[in-house]
């Protein structure tokens, strides 16, 4: 944390030589009020428990070095076992490296810690790592919960190392021998190695990169703590679920870091928000510019790669090979988080003019009060180690529900997807429910008693959850469409309603204009549990291999919204169950006829909880029918979910309907028309040249008034003219 003797020293600064791929947009340092404004802030982040201890760093200290020794253990055990010479067992070693909060200096008490194990080049990952040191944790006392998860984009163990939650990856390089003191960010490392490997190296050469970057590490620290802090509580941080994750949110920060390098945390944080709502996506953000090598590995370039053309969002890491780190965002994703930071800088103008503290910038939103409409999600498991599997899985593929929807409702139909599980600890059955909220594309317009029919979408969704490899008897998904009055109570913090009302009524007092209605609108939760989730594959594939063929289920044939038993052996008996939820819904809003044979999801639940302990042993099981049918509201009635008929449709693949007005040569947008009261012409036209500078050689460069160029440079060698 920055002290106050750091904050007023920088007060005279000199000019910083060029960080990043164009100058700063300014080099004035902060004044006496912006230093004020920035003790404020740190104190702030220190009340609200976002450091931790000095017994707790001790105690993560620790670990790391209990965890480097039971690594170097068993590469000699392994070593020995493949019948190497006595001088290579004692030379044989493996390095623990490090990586996000953890390496960046922004972790917070709870927080796990990622760390990459690199071994030599005859110590393999699928045997050596996912087994014999699987079953070296697996006999330590300290390890608990331990999950490997081998077949992940990023291969991965997760586990609990004396309370501590660590990631572990693994790499071997083509060395025979492991020094101790490997320099991980040459690009030797990456020498006849495997692509799994190099993303599993990625992440510790990411980190590396982005500190060696950024012009004052202090202050990007802080403003980075405070801005995942922020993203949190506003229900924008989440990888998985097609949002930011911590990777996403150190790369803007860092580079706003670069484009102000004398700027003080609270000068940081605002101009974050300044910049952030002015961007034209998807011009790419990047730290340096894009490098190619010989090493022949892809790299992030639009004008070679079809796929990255789709992309909404690109922040690209600075090492290579530089890739596009928020390819999970969606159109959806992208403009919840847009309607954020015109939030964020909204706050941060009242801030900088004395009219508010810093703690409004950090209100809760409140998810359960923005909609009118939800899916529910239902997932269920037979025990709790089940469960943590399962809803992994479940929580990975989120994401693609979103893009079906936007796929077969042509974008019409906009998801914004909760970024956490909740579960009724009432309940004695393993659980937990997942919400996405519902509204039509702000702008369309529907004819009265059209509907969305989003059933055939649900189902494909449902095919693809049940092709979980590790699937087990018991594990249960349920899909369901709920109304804001449906939503059940466990949901709700203690108090949640009181404060949920006042904090919407605030928030609705200037409102900007009628499109960016949904801005101040609300819920959240009061707690962040953070967990780290099963990576999620890119691409989203209709043709899923059926792994699990042998198993011959009718359960995963889509058989909405008839529920179908059958006889399939002693089963869990939560598969015994059948509740009105799993027929069909038909919703009639605005004429006077609403027919809704749903139950809500208390309802469901101890439907249940009472299957499960009066069907005990039983043999019939039921198929994991969900049913979500029609959506449909008149405009008055249902903030959004429109009338657009949009039927499931199949033709085309997902990743081209990202954007399905986009032709393949799209070009980057650079809009030079910046608000006023928010910027000022030297601003603007910095912004301009950052943007005009980060679009892709070859592609067309527009602005709102009409004018058009073309960027000619190589992107390798793009810089500020």
């Amino acid at each position: 944390m920055a002290n106050s003797e750091g904050l007023v020293g920088s007060t005279s600064p000199a000019v910083p030589k060029q960080c990043g791929v164009t100058k700063p947009i300014s080099v004035a340092g902060p004044s006496d009020f912006d230093v004020q404004k920035s003790l404020e802030l740190e104190k702030f982040l220190v009340e609200s428990g976002l450091y931790e201890s000095k017994e707790e760093t001790e105690k993560r200290e620790e670990v790391l070095r209990r965890i480097r020794q039971i690594t170097k253990e068993w590469v000699k055990r392994l070593t020995r076992l493949k019948g190497y010479s006595d001088q290579m067992v004692e030379d044989a070693n493996a390095a623990i490296f490090t990586f996000g909060s953890y390496r960046l200096g922004v972790h917070g008490p709870g927080a796990d810690i990622d760390t990459l194990c690199v071994g030599p080049s005859y110590v393999n990952r699928e045997e050596d790592f996912f087994y014999l040191l699987h079953n070296m944790l697996a006999q330590t006392e300290e390890v608990t919960e331990l999950q490997p998860i081998p077949d992940a984009h990023v291969p991965v163990m997760k586990f609990k190392f004396d309370g501590i939650s660590i990631d572990l990856l693994y790499a071997c390089i083509s060395l025979m021998v492991v020094p101790d003191e490997l320099d991980i960010s040459e690009m030797s490392v990456l020498y006849n190695v495997d692509e799994p490997t190099v993303r599993s190296l990625n992440g510790c050469r990411v980190a590396d990169q982005i500190l060696k970057l950024v012009p004052n590490v202090e202050h990007f620290r802080t403003t980075l703590r405070c801005l995942k802090f922020w993203a949190k509580r506003r229900d924008v941080y989440s990888n998985v679920t097609g949002f930011l994750g911590g990777v996403n949110w150190a790369l803007l920060v860092a580079r706003i870091c670069q484009l102000y390098p004398n700027a003080v945390p609270s000068m940081l944080v605002s101009r974050f928000f300044r910049v952030y709502t002015q961007w034209r996506w998807p011009n790419p953000v990047m730290l340096c510019p894009i490098e190619e090598d010989e090493l022949g590995f892809p790299v992030w370039d639009p004008r070679k790669n079809p796929r990255d053309r789709t992309h909404h969002m690109p922040i690209i890491t600075p090492a290579y090979p530089c890739m596009n780190s928020s390819y999970n965002v969606s159109t959806s994703t992208l403009r919840v988080m847009m309607e954020q930071f015109q939030f964020g800088n909204k706050i941060c103008e009242e801030i900088e003019l004395n009219k508010a503290k810093w703690g409004a910038l950090f209100e809760p939103y409140m998810f359960f009060e923005s909609y009118e409409n939800y899916l529910q999600v239902d997932v269920l498991a037979a025990d709790a180690d089940d469960l943590r599997s399962w809803k992994g899985w479940v929580e990975s593929r989120l994401r693609q529900l979103t893009l079906m929807i936007e796929r077969d409702t042509y974008g019409k139909l906009q998801c914004h997807p909760h970024s956490y599980e909740v579960a009724d600890t009432s309940r004695e059955f393993a659980h937990c429910s997942f919400f996405m909220g519902l509204q039509r594309k702000q702008g369309e317009r529907g004819q009265e008693g059209q509907k969305f029919d989003i059933r055939g979408t649900v189902d494909e969704f449902r095919h693809s959850i049940n092709m979980y490899m590790f699937w087990k008897p018991g594990m249960e998904i349920y899909v369901s469409h709920i109304r804001k009055k449906q939503i059940p109570s466990h949901v709700f913090p203690s108090r949640y309603r009181q404060v949920g009302s006042r904090l919407s009524s605030l928030q609705k007092v200037d409102k900007p204009s009628s499109e960016n209605a949904d801005l101040y609108r609300s819920v959240s939760r009061d707690r962040y549990l953070k967990r780290k989730n099963s990576p999620t594959k890119e691409d989203v594939k209709h043709d899923i291999p059926n792994k699990r063929r042998s198993l011959g289920r009718d359960r995963r044939e889509s058989v909405s919204p008839e529920i179908l038993t059958k006889k399939c052996g002693s089963l869990s008996p939560l598969r015994s169950m059948t509740t009105p939820m799993e027929k069909m819904q038909s919703f009639e809003v605005g004429g006077g006829n609403v027919t809704d044979i749903v139950e809500d999801s208390k309802t469901h639940l101890e439907n249940k909880e009472k299957a499960f302990s009066e069907t005990a042993g039983s043999s019939e099981c039921v198929s994991n029918s969900s049913v979500v049918a029609f959506l449909a509201c008149d405009g008055g009635s249902c903030d959004g979910v429109g009338h657009e008929s949009a039927m499931a449709r199949r033709e085309g693949s997902m990743e081209g309907s990202n954007s399905p007005n986009t032709p393949l040569g799209y070009s980057y947008e650079a809009d030079s028309e910046l608000s006023s009261e928010n910027s000022c012409p030297t601003f603007s036209r910095e912004l301009q040249k950052e943007l005009e500078t980060n679009a892709v050689a070859g592609l067309e460069v527009k602005s709102r008034v009409g004018i058009s160029s073309k960027v000619h440079k190589p992107v390798m060698s793009l810089m500020a003219s």
